[in-house]
Order: structure tokens, then C-alpha cells, then sequence
């Protein structure tokens, strides 16, 4: 298969979670946990079939932050489906865009970045984008719907998120592909104790659609979208690694629309455009540093 294609593939896959989730009638935490414990297991299986051996030396070397940032993963998982809960899949999506934000606005105190005036008219047009949405019908409740809480809990999912991006900068000696998977394990790891604290591993809801949706989730939303992707971003430029990730919240839009019936008002789909016009432009200068070899810097 093209590699592009592959990466397309990848992100149309991504993009249809809100809607799988939505038919699933477990709580958020366990369809998390049942998640990163199926994505896990198909990695897994992925690698004994490529022959891929992670280095045992490089995962002791990261375990703490392999661990951490796996449980972030998993809480990370936990918002979003809670934020699919509360609010539409496009409002959800948008807000959960803002982890690149997040990541550049907590860059300058931890990877010692430079904060400079196209970074902050970013993070303003991100701002002004979110203020939009929430504004215009998406701070209101109705039936099921509280969308101020809902975009409450992509932000979390977002932050959630940018935490492991920061973290993941620090993992050393160990591929996109090995590191993914060792988080998943982590993280359905770290949430067992939290679904079994909540008492909610009881899967009381889990009559035969959601197996289906549960499973769709873990192996082609997870395990298969995870290897597609990172198989396919080793022989593709940044730039178009970049460019083709946009199809992931725009097919989200567009799905939800088709199969849910939701809707944006033209205001709420000025502010989308302004947040993922400002993390495009933020991917932007990441790559021009990594291009010019000015790789971020850390304290000792």
C-alpha cells in the first residue's frame, strides 16, 4: 500500500472514534482500560510477527517515565470519551486540538524553548478560536448535552496529551512504534486499580453491540491505526506527516455529521478553523527547528 495512503487510512481510522465510543455502553474508564488492553495485546502481536525486540536496557533506563506517561495516556482516554459524553464529536475534537497549545505554551519552562511572537500569535488565535465555539451554542445544556462541561473535558484530554508529548521528548534510545506500546501497556496497567477502585469493572453494560464496538475500538482504532501509523511516518517528510494529520479532525467533523447529525454554526466553525489553523502553524515551527538542528534543550 502507498505510504501516504497508509497515513490517510490511519487518519480516517482516527477519526471515526467519537462515533464507535458513543455506541459503547460502558463508563469512560472502562472503555479506556479495555481499550489499552486490546491495543496492547495487538501490538504485541504485531511485534513477535515483524520479529521487533525491543532493547531491555532502554526500557529500564525509561521505565519511570514510559510508566507516567502511559497512565496519562490512559486518563488522557478517559476525557476525551467523556468529553464525547457531554458535548458534540466535533466540539470534542477541536478542544482535544489544543494539546500542540498547551505543549507551546509550557515549552519555554521545560524544554527551555524560546517563546517567540509567532508562538504567542498562535496560542492568541487558539484563544480566540475556543472563545468562538463555547460562545456561540457550545456553553449551553440541553437533553444529554452539556457542552461547557464537555469542552472542559477535551481540555483536560488535550493537557493530558501534551504531558506525554513533553515526556516522550525525553525517552531516549527507543522507537515510536516500542514506546506506543509500552504506554498502552502501562496505561491499561495504571487504570486497572482506578476502574477497580470506581467499582466499575463489572462491563454491566456490555451486551453484543458494544463487544463489537469495544473491539473495533481496541484492534483497528488502537492496535492496527497505531502500526499503520508509525509504520508509515518513518518514510514520509514532516511536512507531510503534518499536513495529512489535519484529515483526523475534519473527517471527525464530517463523520459525526453524516452518521449523528450534528452540526456547527458558522461562528463555532470560524473558531474550529482558528484553533487548527494555530496548531498547524505551531507543527510548523517545530519542524523549521528540527530542520535547522536546533533540537530542544534541557536543564541538567
Amino acid at each position: 500500500m502507498n505510504v501516504k495512503l497508509r497515513l490517510i487510512m490511519t487518519m480516517l481510522i482516527f477519526g471515526s472514534i467519537g462515533v464507535f465510543v458513543k455506541k459503547i455502553d460502558l463508563s469512560s474508564s472502562e472503555i479506556a482500560f479495555l481499550r489499552g488492553v486490546i491495543g496492547s495485546l495487538f501490538l504485541l502481536l504485531a511485534s513477535f510477527l515483524v520479529k521487533h525486540k525491543p532493547s531491555m536496557k532502554a526500557l529500564k533506563e525509561n521505565a519511570v517515565l514510559l510508566l507516567l506517561s502511559g497512565g496519562a495516556i490512559g486518563l488522557n482516554w478517559i476525557f476525551l470519551f467523556e468529553s464525547y459524553r457531554y458535548t458534540t464529536i466535533s466540539n470534542a475534537t477541536i478542544s482535544y486540538y489544543f494539546a500542540p497549545i498547551f505543549v507551546m505554551i509550557l515549552a519555554p519552562w521545560i524544554l527551555k524553548e524560546k517563546l517567540t511572537g509567532m508562538k504567542v500569535g498562535c496560542i492568541v488565535m487558539a484563544m480566540v478560536g475556543l472563545f468562538l465555539i463555547v460562545q456561540n451554542g457550545a456553553g449551553s445544556t440541553n437533553g444529554s448535552h452539556n457542552h461547557a462541561l464537555g469542552i472542559f473535558y477535551g481540555l483536560l484530554a488535550a493537557s493530558l496529551y501534551a504531558s506525554v508529548i513533553l515526556m516522550n521528548k525525553f525517552i531516549k534510545n527507543l522507537s515510536g512504534f516500542e514506546m506506543t506500546l509500552v504506554q498502552l501497556m502501562a496505561g491499561a496497567l495504571v487504570l486497572l486499580p482506578y476502574v477497580l477502585w470506581q467499582g466499575q469493572l463489572s462491563f454491566a453494560g456490555l451486551n453484543s453491540n458494544s463487544i463489537i464496538y469495544i473491539l473495533i475500538l481496541g484492534i483497528v482504532h488502537t492496535g492496527l491505526a497505531y502500526f499503520l501509523y508509525f509504520t508509515s511516518i518513518q518514510k514520509l517528510k514532516g511536512q507531510t506527516i503534518a499536513v495529512l494529520s489535519y484529515i483526523d479532525p475534519i473527517s471527525a467533523v464530517i463523520i459525526a455529521a453524516v452518521f449523528l447529525g450534528e452540526s456547527m454554526t458558522w461562528v463555532q466553525m470560524i473558531g474550529g478553523a482558528l484553533v487548527l489553523g494555530s496548531t498547524f502553524l505551531s507543527e510548523k515551527l517545530e519542524l523549521k527547528i528540527e530542520k535547522n538542528g536546533q533540537t530542544p534543550t534541557t536543564s541538567p
